[in-house]
């Protein structure tokens, strides 16, 4: 189910996040010059006082992410539901996070895969259309720096061919690693397409510092070996800058994003390494990020914000309604 607003309900919430910003509302119409409608989410689990805030604060929608947000009944998740249409919230997604379909314990995948279905179920009661997963992680073995990946791979297969130039064997275990987590994740959510079919909710990849898929074009490889509309990307902004820039993993996922986490990074003076920031204080190039967004082909986009739990919600509010007016 798609969350629309028709004009007035858009002016008038508009006028009432601006009055709780301290933002004009033309400033946050402007974002009219833009052919993708964003809305404004955060992460979090459904209650009256959570609601009632965002609502005030400007916010239009929920990523339901912590305990026990994937995990109720869709009876349950229903309830949700109402409760956030009471407000004019729309639960827009759930977090089912990480998992790890990659271990050998063929019981554990059993058991992830079949709680990704409970996400699934969960998520249609609540009226969402995507949960975001984090399939599995590797480490515990020499990985390149962030800096040093030059990343060749065979299409067909995603197996990786180098990690870096030169000379790859200090990366052996990495690259096996590596080629074993992608077929893993290829089969168990292959088993998976039916169940998100069958609850219209697609099943959103992220890649958040699991030491696999580093790269746009590797990421991109893993989405489309799928062949379906029901395995999509969850980009995160802020998490891949270290990797290359937003508006590089932007142009080369294309459609193929059908949601945004909202979040910075400041890289180190030398572009290597850094740290997370509160959103438009780091290195992330907001109005680039935004006209790249826009080229993409979604007539509609949510965008959820992730940390900065420093700033006060209003404060929050103000500086996505930026992001969204290309600022």
């Amino acid at each position: 189910m798609k969350f629309q607003l028709n004009r007035r309900d858009f002016l008038a919430t508009a006028a009432a996040g601006a009055a709780g910003t301290g933002l004009l509302a033309a400033d946050r119409l402007e974002a009219a010059e833009f052919k993708t409608k964003m809305y404004r989410a955060l992460k979090g689990l459904p209650s009256e006082q959570t609601f009632k805030a965002w609502k005030a604060a400007g916010f239009e929608g929920m990523d339901t992410s912590g305990t026990p947000g994937w995990q109720i009944s869709p009876a349950d998740a229903a309830k949700a539901r109402k409760l956030a249409e009471k407000y004019g919230i729309k639960i827009h997604g759930v977090v089912r996070g990480w998992t790890n379909v990659n271990s050998p314990d063929k019981g554990a995948v059993a058991r992830d895969i079949d709680s990704i279905e409970t996400a699934l179920k969960a998520a249609e009661g609540y009226g969402a259309d995507t949960i975001l997963l984090v399939p599995c992680r590797i480490g515990g073995m020499p990985i390149p720096k962030a800096w040093e990946f030059d990343i060749k791979f065979d299409e067909k297969t995603g197996h990786l061919k180098q990690v870096v130039a030169g000379d790859n064997s200090p990366y052996e275990k990495y690259i096996e690693a590596h080629d074993t987590s992608t077929d893993a994740t290829r089969d168990a959510l292959t088993k998976l397409i039916p169940v998100a079919e069958k609850t219209g909710v697609v099943i959103a990849i992220e890649n958040v510092w699991n030491n696999l898929w580093v790269k746009p074009n590797v990421f991109k490889n893993l989405i489309t070996s799928f062949g379906s509309p029901w395995v999509q990307a969850y980009f995160d902004i802020g998490n891949h800058v270290k990797y290359a820039p937003p508006e590089e993993w932007i142009r080369t996922l294309g459609n193929l994003t059908i949601k945004c986490d909202v979040k910075d990074f400041k890289l180190n003076s030398d572009g290597r390494g850094g740290r997370f920031a509160d959103i438009r204080d780091g290195s992330v190039d907001w109005p680039l990020v935004r006209r790249k967004l826009d080229k993409i082909g979604r007539k509609e986009l949510w965008m959820t914000i992730e940390g900065s739990g420093g700033l006060s919600l209003d404060e929050r509010s103000k500086r996505l309604d930026l992001i969204i007016a290309g600022k």
